[in-house]
């Protein structure tokens, strides 16, 4: 290197006489450069403490709301547990790890006697990170009360179904009713000591070695106990279990899909996964490199055992090594702060015929957010999943079903909600056809039927009273008054409101019952079958309800009920009809007990381009200052439509609706001296409450009932690399009467979106901030082996850039050294006049290579004396590197050699 050097000044110093500068000319500009340095070097301070005030406020408002209370709804589980250890064989080497066996009671039991009797399905649950055996309580009790209690409560509600695309076309026959579960589930539990699994790679392996040790003495124990049954001659009936259902929550979720592609475990082992807030896509926090790579190992294996096993030639060989395999994940929603539902999604992992992804804000029954430890004891979940999981179970066979697309079937059923995925709700993707001959359509096709109410709650005509003929678009029902409604679709249908939706209370089929009609008629039964009326009432969609009605004083009127389902048809389902009728139940009177809620059912033949409303992204971030207000009017569409162009999972927004008016004109008050509060007790004795459904690419359907006020927040993940196109665009469905005018107001929520920013983008604001502070540490050391000028802290920080910074040499050999940066983007007039523009689309490797060739060519003197040729002037004035940090102390060809020490002749 110094004979490098040596030689480089030699060859400079040889040059030197040819120089013809004016030193006193390039000290005046290298003065005022470096004033214009200064104010740079100002700037760049000036930025960083600005960039670290917002950070600062941006971190306490979502401090601030990370840390407000949450209440999520969910109901306390609770049980009296007893965990029954698992011995291990005498030829096992006993490990750290354990397995338990849960039994549900408060008497005192012979272990050993317990065990003995096993002959339930068996469920082994893994805990995730830093997690116990013991959290297995609230879904093991859970289980034993619905085995004990038999199957919820049916209802007539649309149920969800398999899509072509998950293979529900190929399904033979339906699922059967059950009126009571065949078989009990035995719940096992591992031990895996509360170790931090989502730290480490090679934890995760242990765990993995551990619970594929468990499934095999799991399956043995119940060998075992078969055979200790034969030699006490105790009768034997049923088969043996020949797989294991795990159910794993957070780490634990990952583990038991690692646990399946085992090179150990055996055939057929585990055919069925359910996990809770359980990441698949990639670690929450890769700390250290064995996580991410036990991850893709993990999901390429996945990833392979779908695919058909063929030979070189492409023949056929085998099935999926996975083809019997199915895959539920369940996501906390919102709530759950440290897994993000996009972490949860089996995209990519798990195809849609073998499992999917389902946030608990959608789940029947359930429709709560909730936190990370939340999901394993809240009771409505606990109960759905207890009960889907007793669904799984084969009557005939008394172990869960063989077949996978039945597996499927019953998880959609039991979790999903009939309301369409694409929340698409003005294009349902089945149409209704009208019967015209033999059971066929007028093109021929076979007909879809809708399942009509069963016969033991079937309506005998003579139970309704009079009809009513309906002339408004709008029809209403405030009492359950044994009547029927009939709605000319042609009439009201016309001007462009063609679409009709519902909302109600009452029950289907044993509250309330809508029927399509061909032609107006008393009797279904006295019309030809060429024309006899569709029942469609198992179109109606269970949503959750708010709290139940009150009366205001004792004997007053009660407030209007929330709504719990919703109806609603488009032109393609009513093609053909003429009428569509709406028949409503006789109030039920039953003695001793107290009578029924408030009912209520409205419904509007409406234009679905009325209620749209899109907020560009400019109104978002202008309503963080200042609110933007919608008026309903009365009248206005049921289905109220707003799209909002920036997705709430980033940027939440305070919705309220306010009631301005309800159509009492001539109630004898006046509303403007009433005031606000007089207002809204009158419009709730006339209006139902407000509902907003919320749809998500990511995490599905939210639904907030009542909302009157309250903050609308999704868990998408937009503005991410791997997001879809779709998550940057929410959609927000308002149902709302239209007998009532409205004030909608629109509002960012400045803290609500601090936390979303900050829960979203942790990890690449901690990975860039980290990126930086080495880029300048680097940029310190390296100035520091040279034994140059070391820069601040804070300078090097600043000049951590994307940007390509430029190192101002000396202007001339005898004249002042400069010691300060300037930026490639400054205009010209630097350096003697000569221009910096050449040097914005070039980059370093370019500007070295030209430089090189100046020095070979001899050119330096020319390009210092002369001062106007951009090419040669820019090229040995300014030195070009991605350390733009040194300090030059002696002379150019110093710095020049040791920038392209290997490059220069």
């Amino acid at each position: 290197m110094r004979y490098m050097n040596f030689q480089t000044n030699a060859k400079l110093k040889d040059m030197k006489p040819n120089f013809n500068l004016d030193c006193n000319r390039c000290k005046e500009i290298g003065m005022g450069v470096k004033v214009n340095l200064t104010m740079q070097g100002f700037k760049s301070k000036f930025a960083i403490a600005a960039l670290v005030i917002i950070s600062i406020c941006l971190g306490l408002a979502a401090l601030y709301d990370l840390l407000k209370p949450i209440s999520n709804g969910c109901t306390m589980t609770y049980m009296y547990p007893t965990y029954i250890p698992i011995s291990s064989p005498e030829n096992v080497s006993s490990t750290k790890y354990g397995l338990y066996l849960y039994h549900e009671g408060w008497k005192k039991i012979d272990f050993n006697d317990h065990l003995k009797k096993l002959n339930g399905v068996p469920v082994l649950f893994i805990p995730g990170n830093g997690g116990s055996y013991k959290q297995v309580r609230s879904l093991a009790a859970e289980s034993e009360r619905a085995y004990q209690g038999g199957p919820l409560e049916r209802t007539f509600y649309k149920e969800a179904s398999l899509t072509l695309e998950q293979g529900g076309g190929h399904v033979d026959a339906g699922l059967p009713l059950l009126s009571q579960y065949y078989c009990m589930l035995d719940w096992f539990a591992v031990d895996l000591e509360g170790e931090h699994s989502a730290m480490d790679g090679g934890i995760l392996e242990e765990h993995t070695e551990y619970v594929v040790y468990a499934i095999h003495r799991i399956l043995d124990q119940y060998k075992e106990s078969r055979d200790a049954q034969e030699r006490e001659g105790a009768a034997v009936s049923g088969r043996l279990p020949k797989s294991v259902i795990l159910v794993g929550h957070s780490m634990g979720g990952f583990v038991a899909r690692a646990a399946i592609v085992h090179p150990h475990l055996r055939k057929s082992a585990v055919e069925t996964v359910l996990t809770l807030s359980s990441p698949h896509q990639s670690p929450p926090i890769a700390l250290q490199p064995s996580l991410g790579h036990y991850y893709a190992y993990v999901n390429r294996e996945w990833r392979k055992g779908y695919e058909v096993q063929t030979s070189r030639t492409g023949q056929y060989v085998s099935d999926p090594f996975l083809s019997r395999v199915v895959v539920v994940s369940i996501s906390g929603g919102y709530h759950d702060f440290q897994v993000r539902s996009k972490l949860e999604a089996l995209d990519g992992i798990v195809p849609p015929t073998h499992g999917f992804m389902i946030s608990s804000t959608e789940i029947n029954n359930v429709w709560l957010s909730m936190e990370h430890q939340v999901i394993l004891w809240c009771n409505q979940l606990v109960v759905q999943v207890s009960h889907t999981l007793l669904s799984l179970i084969d009557s005939k066979a008394g172990q869960p079903f063989f077949d996978p697309r039945k597996r499927l079937e019953v998880f959609t059923k039991m979790l999903r909600s009939g309301i369409p995925q694409s929340f698409n709700w003005l294009r349902p993707q089945q149409s209704l056809h009208v019967p015209f001959r033999n059971g066929k359509d007028v093109a021929g096709s076979q007909v879809h039927t809708v399942s009509a109410c069963p016969n033991n709650v079937h309506w005998s005509n003579d139970g309704l009273e009079r009809d009513l003929y309906i002339q408004r678009e709008t029809v209403t029902v405030l009492a359950m008054d044994g009547r029927r409604r009939w709605l000319d679709i042609q009439k009201l249908g016309s001007n462009g409101k063609s679409h009709f939706i519902l909302v109600t209370n009452l029950a289907p089929c044993s509250g309330i019952r809508l029927h399509l009609w061909p032609e107006k008629g008393i009797s279904a039964s006295d019309l030809p079958v060429s024309k006899r009326v569709l029942e469609v009432t198992s179109k109606m969609v269970h949503i959750p309800s708010g709290p139940a009605p009150r009366q205001i004083e004792p004997g007053s009127q009660t407030e209007q009920a929330p709504p719990s389902a919703v109806f609603w048809l488009d032109p393609k389902d009513m093609r053909g009809f003429r009428f569509l009728t709406i028949s409503v139940a006789p109030r039920p009177t039953v003695s001793g007990r107290p009578p029924p809620a408030a009912s209520m059912a409205v419904g509007q033949f409406f234009n679905p381009e009325d209620g749209e409303r899109e907020l560009s992204p400019l109104l978002l971030l202008l309503s963080l200052y200042y609110q933007k207000d919608f008026i309903l009017k009365e009248d206005h569409p049921l289905a109220f439509n707003l799209s909002f162009s920036i997705s709430l999972g980033l940027l939440p927004v305070q919705l309220s609706l306010k009631t301005t008016g309800c159509g009492v004109k001539k109630s004898g008050v006046d509303f403007e001296e009433a005031g606000d509060s007089e207002t809204s007790r009158l419009c709730k004795l006339r209006c139902f409450p407000p509902v907003a459904l919320v749809w998500d690419t990511t995490s599905g359907l939210h639904i907030f009932p009542n909302l009157y006020s309250g903050t609308i927040v999704v868990d998408s993940s937009p503005a991410l690399w791997s997001s879809t196109q779709k998550s940057d665009k929410t959609i927000v469905l308002l149902l709302v009467d239209p007998h009532c005018s409205y004030t909608t107001s629109v509002a960012a929520s400045i803290t609500a979106a601090a936390r979303r920013f900050l829960l979203l983008y942790s990890s690449q604001i901690v990975g860039f901030s980290i990126a930086v502070v080495f880029f300048a540490l680097m940029r310190q050391a390296y100035a520091w082996e040279l034994d140059l000028h070391i820069p601040s802290v804070l300078f090097s920080t600043a000049s951590s850039s994307h940007k390509l910074h430029c190192h101002l040499n000396n202007l001339l050999f005898n004249c002042k050294w400069i010691h300060d940066y300037v930026d490639i983007d400054l205009p010209n007039g630097l350096l003697c006049g000569c221009q910096s523009t050449c040097f914005r689309q070039e980059t370093v490797g370019a500007l070295e290579a030209r430089l090189l060739s100046v020095i070979d060519k001899g050119m330096l003197g020319d390009c210092f004396g002369g001062l106007r040729d951009v090419e040669k002037c820019s090229d040995s004035l300014v030195i070009v590197t991605t350390f733009p940090d040194l300090a030059p102390k002696h002379d150019s060809a110093v710095i020049i050699t040791k920038l392209l020490p290997f490059r220069i002749p």
